[in-house]
């Protein structure tokens, strides 16, 4: 199961990624969530980086060791990528849906 990350907490979950450059980028954790026989997550850049559209989301293939360290793993593949992408807008669908006010 997906884990979303509530825009609602007092802190948002956080994270500094290096990129190849060495340059850091500070990103907002929007979602871990599993796609085919992977793990992936979801980061949103605080500021839009060069090269990048704003709201650009990134996507990362997520391997987490047993010590609670864990590791990004750039996506390489055009078809492992729309697997990620896809489950990603299946959460976003959800998370929109969830967000619509009941009508009673």
């Amino acid at each position: 199961m997906a884990k979303n990350f509530d825009e609602t907490k007092d802190e948002m979950d956080m994270m500094t990624l290096t990129l190849d450059d060495g340059s850091e980028i500070e990103c907002e954790i929007i979602s871990i969530f599993p796609a085919g026989n992977q793990t992936y997550i979801a980061l949103l850049p605080v500021k839009t980086p060069d090269g990048y559209e704003e709201n650009d989301v990134l996507l990362y293939r997520y391997a987490e060791a047993e010590n609670g360290a864990f590791e990004l793993i750039t996506i390489d593949t055009d078809d492992e990528f729309e697997i990620a992408a896809d489950a990603f807008d299946e959460i976003l669908d959800e998370m929109e849906f969830n967000a619509m006010p009941e009508n009673d």
